[in-house]
Parts: C-alpha cells; sequence; structure tokens
C-alpha cells in the first residue's frame, strides 16, 4: 500500500519564500539602545573589526608616552611642565588645523610655514617700522594670509594646477617676499606688551577664568548633547538614553576641570591656548554641523559625486585653502609671540612637517573624507610630549627627536592605510 505524500501547489511554496524571507531590516543603532551599555560594547567590538578606530590610537599612544616620560623623568606631569606644553603647540596647532581642512579633500598645502613666516614679518614691519597701529597691522596681516590661501585655491579649483604644485611654488614665493618684507633688519622684536607679545604671554590669572571656562563648556557641551537628542526623538530617529548623556558629560567634565586644576598650578589659564581651543571648538561645530562642512566631507569623499549632487566644488577648494592660509597666518603670529621675535627663520625648518605630521597622528586620513580639527590638537600635543620629555630626558638631540616624530607618523599613515582595508572589507567604506 503506497502512501500519499501532501505536498503544496509549487505556486504557493514560491509565494511564501519571499514572505518568509521579507525579514524587515532593523537599524543596528536601535539595537544598541535597547541593549544598553552591553550594546554599547558590542557596536564598539564591531567597529574596531571593521577598521572605525577613531581617535583610541591617538589617545592610547599620548597615556602610554606620558607614562614612559613621567617614569623616567618624575616630573613630566608637574603642572610646571604640562602648561609649558600647553603654550607650545598653540602655534603649530593652529597651523595643523588649517592643514585639516585641506586633508579632509585628499590635498595638501605645503605653503603654511611660508605664509605664516610673511604674515608675521607684514603684522610687524607695518607697526614698527611703517607706525601702524598694531591691531590693524595684525588685522592686514591675516587679510594676506586669507587672501594668499584663496589665491592657491583659485589656482587649483580654476586653473586646475595641482594643489602640490601650487603651494610648493607658494613655499617658495612666500619665503622671498617674506625676506623682502623685512628687508635689511632679518629681525624684528615684539612690541613690549603689545598685542603679537601678549597672544603667547597673556594669562588669565584668577583661578576664576578657568574654572569658569571649564563650566562653560562643560554646560555647552551638555546642552548641544540634549537638543540634539530631543530633536532626534522629535523626528522618530535612533537617539541616546540620558544614562549615556550623563556618563559623556561626566568625562567631559572631569576632563575640563582636571586641566583647570593644573593650568592654575601655574600662572592660570593662557590666552594661547583658549583661542586654540576655541578654534577647534568652532572649526568642529562647522565641519559636523554646518551644510558646509557636509560639502567639505562630500568634496573629499568623491569629486565626481560630490559635483553630481549640485555641489560647488570650486568654492569648497577656494574656501578650504582660504581657510589653510588664515590659519596658518594666525599660527605664524603666536609663532612669533612665543619666539619674542618676527625673524627670516620664522615657518621655516620643521614648522611645515610637524604640522602636516599632527594633523595625520592625530587621525586626519591623508585620503581624504576623514578627520576632525581635534586631530590637530591630539597630533600636535603628541609631538610636543615627545619633544619635551626627550628634552627632560636628556636626550635634546634634534636627530633622535625627527627619527621618532617620523616613526610615529609613519605608524599613523599605516594605521589608516589598515583601516581603509578593513572598512572596505567590511563593506563601511
Amino acid at each position: 500500500m503506497s502512501e500519499t505524500v501532501n505536498t503544496p501547489p509549487q505556486d504557493k511554496v514560491d509565494a511564501e519564500a519571499p514572505a518568509a524571507a521579507a525579514i524587515p531590516a532593523v537599524d543596528p543603532r536601535l539595537l544598541v539602545r535597547e541593549q544598553g551599555f552591553a550594546g554599547y560594547l558590542t557596536e564598539f567590538k564591531r567597529k574596531i573589526k571593521g577598521g572605525e578606530l577613531g581617535s583610541i590610537p591617538v589617545v592610547t599612544g599620548l597615556i602610554v608616552i606620558w607614562a614612559i616620560f613621567e617614569i623616567t623623568t618624575g616630573r613630566f606631569l608637574d603642572p610646571s611642565n604640562l602648561s609649558n606644553i600647553a603654550q607650545y603647540i598653540v602655534g603649530p596647532g593652529l597651523i595643523a588645523t588649517g592643514i585639516v581642512f585641506v586633508l579632509l579633500l585628499g590635498e595638501i598645502d605645503l605653503s603654511v610655514g611660508s605664509v605664516a613666516g610673511l604674515t608675521a614679518a607684514i603684522s610687524s614691519v607695518l607697526a614698527i617700522k611703517q607706525d601702524v597701529n598694531e591691531l590693524l597691522a595684525v588685522l592686514i596681516g591675516l587679510a594676506a594670509a586669507g587672501a594668499i590661501g584663496a589665491l592657491h585655491g583659485f589656482f587649483f579649483a580654476k586653473i586646475g594646477v595641482p594643489a602640490f604644485v601650487v603651494t610648493l611654488a607658494g613655499f617658495l614665493g612666500w619665503s622671498g617676499l617674506q625676506l623682502y618684507v623685512l628687508g635689511n633688519t632679518l629681525s624684528l622684536n615684539n612690541i613690549s606688551d603689545g598685542i603679537i607679545y601678549n597672544l603667547n604671554n597673556y594669562y588669565f590669572s584668577d583661578v576664576a577664568a578657568a574654572y569658569g571656562l571649564a563650566t562653560f563648556a562643560v554646560a555647552a557641551y551638555a546642552y548641544s548633547q540634549w537638543s540634539q537628542r530631543v530633536r532626534r526623538k522629535a523626528a522618530d530617529l535612533p537617539h541616546r538614553p540620558v544614562s549615556e548623556l550623563a556618563l559623556r558629560t561626566g568625562v567631559v567634565a572631569v576632563l575640563a576641570y582636571v586641566v583647570a586644576f593644573v593650568l592654575n598650578q601655574e600662572d592660570g589659564l593662557p590666552l594661547g591656548l583658549t583661542v586654540f581651543v576655541g578654534v577647534v571648538v568652532l572649526a568642529s561645530f562647522v565641519l559636523r554641523r554646518t551644510n558646509y562642512g557636509r560639502q567639505v566631507f562630500a568634496v573629499g569623499g568623491g569629486v565626481e559625486a560630490a559635483r553630481r549632487a549640485g555641489i560647488n566644488v570650486v568654492w569648497i577648494r577656494i574656501s578650504v585653502f582660504t581657510v589653510s592660509g588664515f590659519l596658518g597666518g594666525l599660527g605664524g603670529l603666536f609663532i612669533a609671540s612665543q619666539s619674542g621675535v618676527a625673524d627670516s627663520n620664522l615657518g621655516g625648518g620643521d614648522t611645515l612637517m610637524l604640522a602636516i605630521a599632527a594633523a595625520v597622528i592625530g587621525g586626519t586620513s591623508l585620503f581624504g573624507g576623514r578627520g576632525t580639527p581635534w586631530s590637530a590638537l591630539l597630533g600636535i600635543l603628541v609631538i610636543q610630549s615627545i619633544m619635551t620629555g626627550l628634552y627632560m630626558s636628556g636626550s635634546s638631540s634634534k636627530a633622535v627627536q625627527s627619527m621618532i616624530t617620523g616613526a610615529v607618523l609613519l605608524a599613523a599613515v599605516v594605521l589608516d592605510s589598515v583601516s581603509r582595508r578593513s572598512q572596505k572589507a567590511a563593506g563601511r567604506a
């Protein structure tokens, strides 16, 4: 006796198969929120496997560097030394912040060192030799720096000359103009207690200044995170829970008040550090929170795709080089303030290389489309920590400093390349 097997009609099977396979996709960020902090750990592991390292390598490296030099010297973390480091990073750090904008396009600006020296020369000559009001002289110098950056951007974006060639020509040409502007003097001392002098030498000595700024920074950060949560929740988008906002704000508060405490153990809050951090925060806001910033990242991610999306690529390129030139000039003024003079050597030597190295070491990709102004702050902090630590350890040789900085830069670029390859393998690039 044969058994009868009931098989559903083929058309019914075909109709049920897609229905069974059509499982609605769930945003992984929603799953993270539902799982709480365990979900964030899972998300963190996923990002690491996918090559999304963020600032983890440079922050880890900075902690290791500080620990090594504190063990070897016993006084690296003294407030006096940390306050000095905070002064030294301002000039090169501002130049590196401008470099970040250019690197986001996947380009390079080799002229910033010369622009820094020329800006200091123009401002000092006008104020000292021509008796121009010093504030006006500084503004003219900065305007010239921005105009030089715009000129580089014009030749690159409109004429089609490679940025490497344009800025290399600028590196040579503006160095020559710097010597011409200085004339036979070749060196001008800053006006005693003048604007340029005070850029790197003025401190807000009242302890309330540092703690007040720390409080303002924490409050502004908390408000920014909360308002973002409210907007995303209103739009029915994934948003951070209150517990995470509290944790993030707590971490920022600890960092801000520790920095304020350390600075108040010495002369107080330096004007230079305040300006530098302010520029970094403003630049970060522009790049992350404005339409202009999104366009910069879009052009860095792909010029043709950005052009097809209706982005004015020429304008973006010119504006980015303008920012680089302006911040290069501003950094030059702080370097002049630190050295006490505007001379023919300002902006030369390692100034350019250290600025580029700081941006890359801090996490900005040489391939474009990835980075943040905070990279400049972290990167220059790493470089200056190495230089200061070696000096305190008795290894003040320029050769040793250059070799170690070069090795750190190479490691950063290799890590960036490996990270990009991991992202492509994970389908996230």
